[in-house]
């Protein structure tokens, strides 16, 4: 292939290990955007009312953080820069108030706005206030905000992209970060065919580049260079023992959440309800057809049109009374990340819309969740999860009683009495 770029990033997109295929088309990825944008707003909410603190732990700003943390390889250690490191005193918006206040504006800034001059215009103000330890590792919040402008940011991204483009991008400075951002732009827009308009894609070849997993193409016509490089890419390098280990693991996350979607579909289904199914797990492959066949096309009128909708139709699983516009019950399944996103697309609901049953919200997780699930529930931004009386369903208490229930049961009785309250 004459365009070595061209060729990298052919061979990128086909690599099972590789994280456009793990992250970039995982399936929770794109359910999350709405939860960590609802725990942005959260943290200038605390901000704007004082109530933020000066500690990082326990605060809403660690939350979502630690959502996005979880997003697999590419936001592993996200919240590094975050930690607050009391011998060097950064980052300095704990302690110092004023500089909390400007975070504060330039997340609110950017919340608000949806034009790129007044992202980098915020980000330039943000750069004024010289603020010890805040750089542009906040450019990972930003990307949940805005994918198509902001790319995310990390050490492995940089050196991603030094590699590539030969520049010299140094990390920590804003100024850099808006260079690189623009060479990224640039590079997207000319592979644009093989990427996204979602910067996380080329965010995703930067990253496998940068920690290693790929070599860059040689910038110069060196035939001999340009043939090691081509073999090297050719073969695709196989993954360590424990990059495999991992692997497998997400895919098998991956098997085990469909898995208990599919035993509350068809317990739903049993018990009279009308079900739906995730919007984006409903052509999962399950028990031989897909996830969705049984289920409603699409929610009713009045669930459609209500605020959160979007987010609404992402629930895991929805129980809905025969032929009515009337949520029975919603399961968000929570097998290894975070209970954050499921527990906002909850509330969405919950809020959102009207004469709903708060009593049939269900987090279904392993067994031994029990304790890790009530205490993320104590986090203050789960402050409104109190009235929605949300009740843990352990996957060993499904499995040993769904079928009994599907057989004897009666509306959420039966369900009610296997799970068990949180808050």
């Amino acid at each position: 292939m004459s365009d070595p770029m061209r060729a990298l990033i052919q061979r990128w997109r086909e690599d099972a290990g590789a994280t456009y295929r793990t992250w970039f088309l995982w399936d929770e990825r794109v359910k999350n955007f709405r939860s960590i944008r609802r725990g942005i707003q959260q943290v200038v909410t605390d901000i704007e009312a004082g109530t933020f603190g000066n500690v990082y732990r326990g605060s809403s700003l660690e939350t979502v953080v630690h959502s996005i943390a979880e997003q697999r390889q590419i936001f592993k250690g996200a919240d590094h820069a975050f930690l607050w490191k009391p011998k060097l005193r950064i980052p300095d918006i704990y302690e110092n108030p004023d500089n909390q206040r400007a975070f504060g504006r330039l997340l609110d800034a950017c919340v608000c706005c949806n034009v790129e001059a007044q992202i980098l215009a915020a980000i330039r103000q943000i750069d004024a206030k010289q603020i010890k330890g805040l750089g542009p590792a906040v450019a990972n919040l930003l990307y949940f905000l805005h994918p198509t402008l902001v790319p995310p940011f990390n050490t492995a991204i940089v050196n991603g992209y030094n590699a590539l483009t030969g520049a010299k991008v140094k990390l920590g400075r804003w100024d850099e970060f808006l260079a690189m951002r623009q060479g990224i732009l640039a590079l997207n827009a000319e592979y644009r065919d093989l990427l996204s308009n979602d910067l996380g894609a080329i965010g995703g070849l930067l990253f496998d580049v940068g920690s290693g997993r790929y070599a860059a193409p040689p910038r110069t016509n060196d035939a001999a260079a340009r043939a090691v490089w081509e073999a090297d890419l050719a073969k695709v390098r196989e993954e360590s023992a424990k990059a495999s280990k991992a692997a497998a693991a997400e895919r098998e996350g991956d098997r085990t959440h469909t898995e208990i979607q599919g035993w509350l579909r068809d317990l739903g289904k049993a018990l009279g309800y009308d079900v739906w199914i995730a919007a984006n797990d409903r052509s999962r492959a399950y028990d031989g057809g897909k996830l969705g066949e049984g289920c409603l096309e699409r929610l009713p009128e009045a669930i459609e049109k209500a605020p959160g909708a979007d987010a609404i139709r992402l629930i895991d699983v929805l129980w809905l009374d025969r032929g009515k516009a009337h949520v029975a019950a919603a399961f968000e399944v929570e097998h290894s990340t975070s209970i954050y996103s499921g527990v906002v697309r909850m509330l969405d609901l919950a809020l959102g819309t009207e004469a709903h049953a708060l009593e049939g919200m269900f987090l279904v997780a392993p067994n031994g969740r029990e304790d890790e699930v009530r205490a993320q529930l104590t986090r203050p931004a789960f402050s409104r999860v109190a009235d929605l009386q949300v009740r843990y369903l352990p996957y060993g208490e499904l499995e040993s009683h769904r079928e009994s229930i599907a057989r004897f049961g009666t509306g959420m009785k039966a369900i009610n009495a296997i799970a068990r309250t949180l808050v």
